[in-house]
């Protein structure tokens, strides 16, 4: 007798691989890079330093951050064949213009190609610093307007802002950017981190792992819940209806955008951050009935925590971009500008102790058979 084989489906609960980066305890809440508290590093550190701390291994001296700053910074530029590249296809949606961006960097690059250590280092930090100018010069592009040259004086939180809008950023504005980017630096094996784990398997380049994460977090099931929340705000309208639209989705079995996550069965410990954010910038912007909104939902979700239904990071990010007038379009390519240094360090790790990853699907298909010969089937 055969013995009876334990599907987990989705891969649930199945440990691949060891890891020295993310520290993720779903059942207290908590969430550590490198065994730094996510709310110690959204509270006083910034993302350049998260991304030398994930990519090489520690938090910075004053004179290694200025070093790994200034050669990030040195990086925002892309090459004028990717704007046309941008120009050709401008109106694409913005994810599947950042991919075929990357692809063509890959092409335009031979250093690309290369899969050592260093070549992975150097390559993961200038694809980096060039996400968010390809991502604003397609807003730009797309709406009629020349792309803006990355400015080297901000920092990149500030940069990208100034990139998209045209405009510098308050202080308060570039700050809750960064600590946007922070919050969604790296969160262990999800579902775009597992799939460029799976492309550097194949001794494939950094690039083309790249593309893999980025189109994995195109999927609305990765990527797509902050712009998703944003929809639920609208249709909600005023903080009065809230209780009455929570209501009727659980009285229909429906999902309530921003409550619950795969991982976390307490509140997503980044949220906190975000909340606070999201109130802030709502009264900077003299819009701030969306905040309202967001906590009346909250308020009318509470009884169904204890399923496991607390708010996540997403629930807070859609309005923070829709105050800054951004479209919802490049929700998801704003969470691949943080996630950037995760997954360089997931391929980084992948590659140091490299296996091709290859799992089993147990056969569920028709016994042998004999073959029919097509004049009578």
């Amino acid at each position: 007798m055969t013995e009876a084989v334990k599907i987990n489906r989705g891969l649930k609960g199945i440990y691949f691989e060891r890891s020295g980066v993310s520290d993720i305890d779903g059942a207290a809440g908590t969430l550590q890079y490198r065994g730094y508290s996510i709310h110690d590093l959204a509270t006083h550190a910034t993302f350049e330093e998260v991304c030398h701390l994930l990519m090489r291994g520690e938090l910075p001296t004053a004179a290694e951050l200025d070093a790994f700053d200034t050669e990030m910074r040195s990086h925002r530029a892309v090459p004028d064949a990717v704007l046309e590249i941008i120009r050709t296809c401008k109106d694409g949606h913005p994810m599947d213009v950042l991919r075929t961006c990357v692809s063509a960097l890959a092409a335009l690059d031979p250093g690309s190609q290369q899969v050592g250590e260093e070549a992975f280092q150097r390559n993961g930090l200038k694809l980096t610093a060039q996400v968010p100018t390809l991502i604003a010069a397609h807003e730009a592009i797309r709406n009629g307007r020349e792309p803006v040259t990355p400015d080297n004086s901000l920092s990149h939180a500030a940069n990208w802002l100034w990139m998209l809008k045209g405009e510098k950023p308050s202080e308060d504005a570039a700050r809750l950017a960064d600590v946007d980017f922070v919050l969604h630096a790296e969160h262990g094996a999800n579902a775009s981190s597992f799939a460029a784990r799976v492309t550097v398997g194949t001794e494939a380049n950094l690039h083309g792992a790249i593309v893999t994460a980025l189109s994995t977090l195109a999927g609305p099931a990765h990527g797509g819940a902050a712009e998703d929340v944003m929809k639920m705000v609208k249709e909600i309208g005023t903080p009065d209806k809230a209780a009455d639209y929570v209501k009727a989705k659980r009285k229909n079995r429906e999902a309530v955008t921003g409550f619950g996550h795969r991982v976390y069965r307490a509140e997503d410990p980044r949220a906190r951050h975000m909340r606070e954010g999201v109130r802030k910038l709502g009264e900077e912007m003299g819009a701030p009935e969306w905040y309202e909104i967001l906590q009346a939902v909250v308020e009318a979700m509470k009884p169904y925590s204890r399923h496991g239904l607390n708010v996540n990071v997403d629930f807070y990010s859609g309005v923070i971009y829709q105050l800054h007038g951004i479209p919802m379009d490049l929700y998801v390519p704003i969470f691949a500008i943080g996630r950037m240094p995760g997954w360089v360090i997931q391929c980084l790790e992948q590659q140091r102790g490299n296996i091709l990853i290859r799992p089993l699907t147990l056969y569920n298909g028709p016994e042998p058979r004999d073959w029919v010969p097509i004049e009578d089937r």
